[in-house]
């Protein structure tokens, strides 16, 4: 039997859904249905085994044509997909365990050549679809990020040693150095040593640690790595975790002295939106969209909507009201301590983003 979270399950609810209504609607920053906004779905591609691609085509009668290596081999009702979506969106609903299986559901996948929940975690393009666009007549192949509003919040930047940036203390000698390390409280101790640190020194960024999220970084916009540095100040200092109160805070007090007000919000959303269409920190990145389609959000209510490449305004407003900042694990990431490195005193400060 397959076991999945809501999250995973989730994918397998938007193939459902979307195949059973043959349309994505587009979402405005409040993941609200633009009603008049809308791509027609020609087909959705999954490759459940190596050489094995599937196609679901969307044709104009009530039947769903499933291909396997452009050789027809099964049919299922438009109307069928809808009751088994329905049924899928109740089960994820009112689930309470973690992870849980569907037997029903399952039963209903095998028939249509579906054997995964989800793609690989290391994948940003979850599905892979055909669409229509009504305004220009282009019929792209796109992928698709999924997320969920019917699980946990998940993470949109995890942390892990890519994710360190170094920042040199002034003012701190080697004893005070210990005594701030001394300091572990299991709940308190991050927060802890940095009061003393920004109480007692002067913290002055450093660089990122990991080159290739540099380069990364760089590719965004050449200040990123100072703006990210300033939103790591403002979390760690002033235990600010929302992400728009965080970029109000920088437009407010202006540590980089940009000439104009706008320009925090508007980098630190491109950053927002590089990471939920592609970019990862450990990866050298060209700069492209893998999830080159876009964003599709499972709302709570179970509509299945898009951020297209589009309407990549809205998305990047609600990346930016819908995540914040997060601390994850001292020791596994290395980070919120003070060492020395040539006769200097630094600490690093870890970044990750996960969704509200």
């Amino acid at each position: 039997m397959i076991k999945g979270n809501k999250g995973e399950w989730s994918e397998l609810y938007v193939l459902l859904r979307l195949l059973a209504y043959g349309r994505i609607y587009a979402a405005d920053d409040q993941v609200k249905k633009i009603e008049n906004v809308y791509f027609p779905i020609l087909k959705i591609m999954r490759e459940e085994v190596k050489g094995k691609k599937l196609e679901y085509r969307i044709g104009t009668n009530e039947d769903i044509e499933i291909y396997n290596n452009d050789i027809k081999i099964k049919s299922v009702s438009r109307e069928q997909l809808k009751k088994e979506a329905d049924y899928l969106y109740n089960e994820i609903v009112n689930m309470k365990s973690r992870s849980f299986e569907i037997e029903h559901t399952e039963k209903f996948a095998n028939a249509i050549e579906c054997y995964r929940l989800a793609a690989p975690s290391s994948d940003k393009t979850d599905i892979t679809m055909q669409i229509h666009d009504i305004h220009t007549g282009f019929e792209p192949i796109c992928g698709f990020s999924i997320k969920s509003e019917l699980g946990s919040a998940p993470t949109l930047l995890n942390a892990s040693g890519a994710t360190n940036f170094a920042f040199e203390v002034e003012g701190i000698n080697d004893e005070q150095m210990e005594q701030i390390n001394a300091l572990n409280n299991p709940k308190s101790k991050i927060m802890d040593r940095m009061e003393q640190i920004f109480s007692l020194g002067i913290v002055k960024y450093s660089k990122p640690l990991n080159e290739k999220f540099a380069n990364n970084l760089m590719l965004i916009d050449s200040r990123m790595e100072e703006i990210i540095a300033q939103v790591l100040i403002c979390y760690y200092r002033d235990n600010i975790s929302d992400c728009k109160d965080i970029i109000n805070k920088l437009e407010e007090e202006n540590p980089l002295r940009f000439p104009n007000k706008g320009f925090y919000e508007f980098k630190f959303k491109k950053f927002l939106c590089s990471v939920a269409l592609g970019m990862m920190p450990s990866k050298e990145w060209d700069g492209h969209d893998e999830a080159n389609g876009g964003y599709i959000i499972v709302s709570s209510d179970g509509d299945v909507l898009a951020y297209h490449i589009y309407n990549r305004d809205y998305f990047e407003k609600y990346l930016l009201d819908n995540t914040k900042l997060e601390r994850g694990s001292t020791s596994r990431h290395g980070f919120a301590s003070l060492y020395k490195e040539d006769g200097k005193i630094y600490m690093n400060l870890n970044l990750q983003v996960r969704f509200k």
